[in-house]
Order: C-alpha cells, then sequence, then structure tokens
C-alpha cells in the first residue's frame, strides 16, 4: 500500500508499507528528499529509522529523527495514509 506523497519544505515524501497477516512487515519510503548533498546526508540516516521504526511500532505513532523534522513530520502523515488505505482495503 502506497501512502500519498506529501509536501514537505524540501521536497515530497511518500512511504510505501507491506501488509501480511495484518501486519506491517516492511516500510519503505519510495520518494524523499534527495536533490542536495544536504538531504541526501540527513535522509540517508533518517529514512531507515523512520522505516525500522514503523515496523516495531506497527503505527504512524513514531518518533522524530534529531535532524530531519520535515522528513519525520511528511513520513509520519504519508505513513498515515497508507495506514488508513490498508485499514479500508480490509487487510490491516
Amino acid at each position: 500500500m502506497n501512502g500519498a506523497a506529501t509536501d514537505t519544505r524540501y521536497g515530497p515524501v511518500q512511504v510505501q508499507i507491506t501488509v501480511r497477516a495484518g501486519k506491517i512487515v516492511r516500510a519503505n519510503a519510495i520518494d524523499y528528499p534527495q536533490s542536495s548533498g544536504r538531504d541526501q546526508e540527513i535522509n540517508s540516516y533518517a529514512i531507515p529509522q523512520l522505516d525500522d521504526e514503523t515496523v516495531q511500532a506497527q503505527s504512524a505513532q513514531i518518533d522524530t529523527v534529531s535532524g530531519a523534522t520535515y522528513t519525520s513530520d511528511g513520513y509520519r502523515t504519508s505513513l498515515q495514509s497508507a495506514l488508513d488505505a490498508a485499514h479500508q482495503a480490509g487487510v490491516l
């Protein structure tokens, strides 16, 4: 399930989740700011943390990654829309 792309100050963030047996087994940011070296530096550590924390939390109630506030906020918003879609489809 793909969440809606969420615009942030530095570009869009979009999250995809994989659900099996009613559980989130994988979360993956499929779009996020990468245009500048600084974006790449921040998101190279922030995105894996957000992906991992999503699977652990099984919800959009995840912490903001220090130094990546805009990406974290956009990630949570897109993740929530993916979760909503999964609930609507009856898979979560």
